[in-house]
């Protein structure tokens, strides 16, 4: 059996690598400009991103994203195309694509596969980059925005005239509702942290720089203000949730994000004068929040037995419903999707309401970051697994569930074309959240149930183009809008392989304390050696 690859690459690509790529992975792509062949293989269409052969599922989407260019970052795809019939060739060839939107949550499941590769230099980079985009002034019409907020993107405008290329950061003012970008900082603190942890190089998250960036993303989000709660009062699609579906108020994803940001800042922080004055106040904001999500997010049969009895009105401190939650606002899906064994936190939980929904992010990184006690993280494994038609079905994994549908659609949502009921965000299944899923099952000790859903998107993934995500109530179907190649969608399937394969490469972004290397393996049924 005789390969041979043909792979086109323009001058273009080759300039704009030259800043940040290391130069011998610039050797390496200049090496494939050089090289003119063509990759065949008896008969069939070459599955290059399923290979079993690790290296080849490496190096084929390795090709597919390089997320870092001279001086601003963007995207270099690859795109697979089959060239007849006949000839069963696949031509594999670096486009830049001009104008295309790099949004810093995006790129994170990219970061862990370059950091599992040994690619370190490239995700330094893109610290160092988004970083700076931060000390930007962030102005949406004449108000100015807190001073620690990171870009939620960043594109590069090429000027063909000058030759020069430009840096343009949005951090709220493009998006949909213009909102904000909570998560972005959060999820960069954690970044940091996978890096530092993963290389064990200190130099970069000591840097002056990097020390800074964390003040300012920390004092935004301890500063003191008029709530009573521990927990961050967001908008509306402030998150990977970016448009209207009913997160505002205390989402779970943004309150999972924070409590790992703020452990992740614990270790990265110095211990000069700045560095200790945040120290003692994350510490305080960690034992109330601890407290707080642990005690009023969680939901288990006995808990929403409890809330089923609820009294109302309740005035004094030894209240009982102390949300003020109506009985009768319990939604009928609730009690039929309830296990026996199992739960799971809440996607949010204020005064007088509690949107009971699933979301699968807020859940896994609640056990990555130990925000769920070890009890909490085997409910919730014990929950995905006896509702496995519902949170993963055909297609890996709910973003949220269920759907909100008929006159809820309309008023939630606003009657958003994008978000129809078991579409996108609104009960779509998204392949990215493969990493998440696999990373909380290992640590809970339960791969099985990781590699189950791995087969389920290997047996479609590739012959679907590898699209951003899938609806319906299985999510058999491509989604009606999904972009195909989508890189997070090949990322996140790269991370849970890999992670598989080598589970101590959890360490880099699990937080339980005295295991560094490879957590404890909790035995269940579910467990294969």
């Amino acid at each position: 059996m005789v390969f041979f690859i043909r792979l086109s690459v323009n001058k273009h690509v080759l300039n704009i690598l030259d800043y940040m790529l290391p130069s011998m992975i610039r050797s390496y792509l200049f090496s494939f400009y050089k090289l003119s062949c063509t990759l065949a293989y008896s008969g069939k269409l070459l599955s290059i991103f399923c290979s079993r052969n690790s290296y080849l599922h490496w190096a084929s989407w390795r090709l597919y994203f390089i997320a870092l260019i001279n001086r601003p970052i963007h995207a270099i795809c690859l795109h697979v195309h089959r060239l007849g019939a006949h000839r069963d060739l696949i031509l594999l060839r670096f486009l830049v694509s001009q104008g295309r939107k790099v949004f810093v949550r995006d790129f994170f499941p990219s970061a862990l596969a370059f950091l599992m590769n040994g690619e370190s230099e490239i995700v330094k980079n893109f610290i160092l980059k988004t970083l700076r985009l931060q000390s930007w002034e962030k102005k949406i019409d004449r108000f100015h925005l807190g001073e620690g907020v990171m870009p939620a993107s960043f594109k590069v405008l090429h000027d063909p005239v000058r030759n020069n290329e430009t840096l343009i950061a949005d951090f709220g003012e493009s998006a949909i509702g213009r909102v904000a970008p909570v998560d972005s900082g959060f999820w960069w603190i954690i970044l940091l942290r996978a890096y530092t942890k993963s290389t064990g190089d200190t130099s970069l998250a000591e840097q002056s720089e990097c020390q800074k960036g964390m003040r300012l993303i920390l004092s935004l989000c301890l500063s003191e203000g008029f709530d009573t709660f521990p927990t961050l009062l967001c908008a509306d699609g402030c998150c990977m949730i970016d448009r209207r579906m009913g997160v505002y108020g205390y989402p779970i994803e943004i309150q999972a994000l924070f409590f790992m940001a703020l452990r992740c800042a614990l270790l990265l922080l110095k211990q000069d004068v700045e560095g200790k004055e945040f120290v003692e106040r994350i510490v305080k904001r960690l034992h109330a929040l601890t407290y707080h999500m642990r005690g009023y997010f969680w939901i288990d049969l006995k808990q929403l037995n409890d809330i089923y009895r609820y009294k109302t009105e309740e005035y004094s401190h030894t209240a009982v419903n102390k949300f003020n939650v109506i009985p009768d606002s319990l939604p009928e899906w609730l009690f039929d999707f309830m296990p026996t064994r199992g739960g799971y936190f809440v996607g949010n939980v204020s005064p007088a309401r509690m949107d009971f929904r699933w979301f699968c992010l807020g859940n896994c990184i609640a056990i990555l970051s130990s925000l769920a006690t070890p009890e909490q993280s085997t409910a919730i494994m014990d929950l995905i697994e006896s509702r496995w038609e519902e949170l993963v079905g055909e297609m890996p994994l709910k973003v949220c569930y269920p759907a909100i549908e008929n006159h809820e659609w309309r008023i939630v949502t606003g009657c958003d074309p994008k978000n129809t009921r078991w579409s996108y965000h609104n009960g779509g299944s998204w392949p990215v959240l493969l990493w998440l899923l696999t990373a909380a099952c290992i640590k809970t000790g339960r791969p099985l149930i990781a590699r189950r859903a791995i087969e389920l998107a290997e047996a479609r993934l590739l012959k679907d183009s590898w699209p951003e995500y899938y609806d319906g109530k299985l999510g058999c179907y491509i989604g009606k809008q999904a972009r195909k190649f989508q890189t997070w969608s090949i990322a996140g399937y790269l991370v849970a392989k890999m992670m598989l394969e080598d589970p101590s490469h959890i360490g880099m972004i699990s937080l339980e304390e005295d295991r560094q290397t490879k957590p404890a393996m909790r035995r269940s049924n579910s467990w294969t050696s």
